[in-house]
């Protein structure tokens, strides 16, 4: 049984990826699952972060959002059962690597996985979905009416903040990297829940002693009058805004201002900014991504700026600038949720909420055509190197 690993000889050097033997897995521990895996994501791997964690080592795993079959469980494991379909994100410190057939997985690291969600669109969105909840609904709170600018929109990550975003009313701004970028984000538009979901709580018949058909009767009806304000309600518009940056021509700042009345997003998703000015910027930045001073300016009053830039610096007038607004930083970083337990449970309720919204069609992934194994080397050496425009999965 093969698996995919990444090494890097020396700090610096460029990744190189390799398929090794690996020995029969170990008899499955107590809170083990053992998993078929169907479907592998690949995502950039931050080399420094596992350094500077003490997670480095010379073979590093390759591949954390699966999704499978289980095959078996540990004696105390409590939430599943062979034939169960799953899907999660292995830890930072796995020993296992998810471009494997079979892997070990610690319980409380998956969910369920709705049967109508395919193997590849599971694995693909659970890691972009987990990002977009830390964002808009922890670093910041994202509600109807809030303005929002996802800064280049149609990545794997940005599609799914924009459809977040749009689920809970808020009007989206984003900006667009390409002609290619900007069609498809003019045509994302928020789709139905799809199905006739259950809007009571199927427990509060139970609480209240209702009887099952009157609370089936209780649902019809708040279902129908759903639908009859549906019709009377215009649907969503896409995106409020696109901005085409391609031609380096626009400035974001002086768009988002004028699209917001001179009153300022209100939440900012970046996707990395330019510290400095053109000239002194490294060439391995792209010139398309805005300068922190636009982002300071476009910001509004209480405004919230949730960043991926590690080495973000903000100069005193910068911070003056942030303390007149009233507004915050916030960095994007979503191994935080199982760098602790401490967050296990918010934690599985986000990865649950995810399918959920997968099943209705509340998220519809970037991901590019399913990846037979025998390529993923080659598929993980252009993520690696930041070449994907679309989310790669293995699918076995």
């Amino acid at each position: 049984m093969k698996a995919l690993y990444g090494q890097q000889n020396s700090p610096g050097e460029e990744m190189t990826f390799v398929f090794q033997e690996r020995e029969s897995l170990p008899p499955t521990r107590d809170h083990d699952v053992k998993v078929q895996v169907r479907a592998c994501a690949l995502s950039w791997m931050d080399t420094k972060l596992l350094s500077e964690v003490k997670l480095k080592k010379e073979l590093v795993p390759v591949g954390r959002e699966i999704s499978g079959v289980v095959l078996e469980v540990g004696s105390k494991v409590t939430f599943f059962q062979p034939d169960d379909e799953v899907v999660g994100i292995l830890p930072l410190d796995s020993e296992e690597s998810g471009v494997c057939e079979v892997i070990l997985v610690h319980e409380h690291y998956l969910v369920h996985k709705p049967q109508k969600v395919c193997w590849a669109e599971a694995a693909g969105t659970v890691r972009d979905g987990l990002r977009a909840y830390t964002a808009l609904h922890y670093l910041s709170q994202v509600s109807p009416g809030t303005s929002v600018l996802v800064l280049d929109g149609a990545s794997p990550f940005g599609t799914i903040a924009i459809q977040l975003a749009q689920h809970r009313g808020a009007k989206v701004i984003s900006t667009a990297h390409s002609l290619e970028d900007k069609q498809y984000l003019e045509r994302l538009r928020p789709t139905g829940e799809g199905g006739r979901q259950p809007l009571v709580d199927q427990k509060l018949h139970v609480l209240l002693g209702i009887r099952a058909p009157i609370f089936e009767h209780l649902n019809s009806i708040v279902m129908d009058l759903k639908l009859a304000f549906l019709e009377l309600t215009p649907c969503p518009a896409p995106a409020a805004r696109v901005i085409d940056v391609s031609h380096g021509k626009i400035d974001v700042a002086e768009s988002c201002l004028e699209e917001t009345g001179g009153l300022g997003v209100d939440i900012v998703l970046d996707a990395g900014v330019r510290l400095y000015s053109a000239e002194d910027e490294p060439t391995s930045k792209s010139q398309l991504l805005p300068h922190k001073h636009d982002i300071i300016t476009l910001l509004g009053v209480g405004g919230h700026w949730i960043t991926m830039e590690k080495n973000l610096q903000l100069d005193p007038p910068d911070s003056h600038s942030l303390f007149l607004k009233g507004a915050t930083v916030s960095f994007l970083n979503d191994e935080i949720w199982n760098l602790s337990s401490v967050q296990q449970g918010k934690y599985l309720a986000i990865l649950e909420d995810i399918m959920e919204k997968l099943s209705s069609s509340v998220f519809r992934p970037q991901l590019d055509e399913p990846i037979p194994l025998y390529e993923a080397k080659v598929s993980m050496e252009i993520v690696q190197k930041n070449q994907a425009r679309k989310r790669q999965v293995i699918q076995f």
